[in-house]
């Protein structure tokens, strides 16, 4: 399976603006199976989220269902939810082109930035399957908290789509290795670059497979970049090596 992520500047708590961006940017990379987003794509990582937040199937959900159908490919990325009940998620949307969305809401808010004072936590952890491949799907801070993505035989791969700044650089690079490494898995991890009124962000992101060796995009400009997971060999690796059955 290709997997291609789509590293990219965000305009500030405008959609259109950020649909038009990542459209080209899907458009000049075809023939993948998955492509990959940032967290809150379609706004930056906003901690006023009433005026920018969508409903469940508002205008960025319907963006992503087009897409995935344009591309056949599933699409992954965040965006700050509003829910019937006036509350707030960070959620991870898993979209494919028969019109599936899977869904994952944050559970490990950024109480330092602010973001445990306007979003609700999620409770579950969420496992999408996409054409023979199981993806746990995860959200930026969730990448410090090795319990929360241990692989307990349910996936192959870990998506983290992320808003991660450049002050942080050396954690990003160096968790996305080790959570790949401990749970001897893929790991997708997809930050955006440019900055906000808070934060400079530098990219970093990277397709690291089990041994934890990764292809990167490069640092502080949009790029895309599209790795392969192969299943035969992780599976090979797996039973070769047998860590996960010795895991705590």
């Amino acid at each position: 399976m290709n997997v291609t992520l789509v590293q990219q500047d965000l305009v500030w708590a405008d959609a259109p603006q950020n649909h038009e961006r990542f459209e080209a940017a899907l458009l000049a990379a075809p023939g993948s199976d998955l492509y990959v987003l940032p967290e809150m794509w379609n706004t930056g990582f906003v901690m006023q989220p009433a005026p920018v937040a969508q409903s469940p199937d508002g205008p960025s959900l319907r963006w992503m269902h087009c897409m995935a159908r344009q591309l056949d490919a599933a699409l992954a990325g965040s965006i700050a939810v509003r829910l019937a009940d006036g509350s707030y998620v960070n959620r991870l949307y898993f979209v494919t082109p028969d019109g599936v969305a899977a869904h994952y809401d944050k559970h490990h808010l950024f109480s330092y930035g602010g973001e445990t004072r306007c979003y609700t936590p999620g409770r579950e952890r969420v496992v999408a399957e996409w054409r023979g491949v199981r993806f746990l799907l995860l959200v930026c801070y969730d990448l410090r908290f090795p319990l929360w993505s241990r692989c307990r035989d349910d996936y192959d791969a870990i998506l983290y789509v992320a808003s991660w700044p450049t002050r942080r650089e050396l954690a990003w690079r160096t968790l996305l290795r080790a959570r790949a490494i401990e749970n001897q898995c893929y790991v997708v991890g997809v930050n955006r670059v440019g900055s906000d009124p808070v934060c400079d962000y530098f990219g970093g992101s990277a397709f690291v497979n089990p041994y934890g060796e990764a292809q990167e995009c490069p640092d502080g400009v949009p790029a895309t970049l599209t790795g392969t997971i192969d299943l035969p060999f992780l599976r090979h690796f797996r039973d070769k090596f047998p860590v996960l059955a010795e895991r705590d």
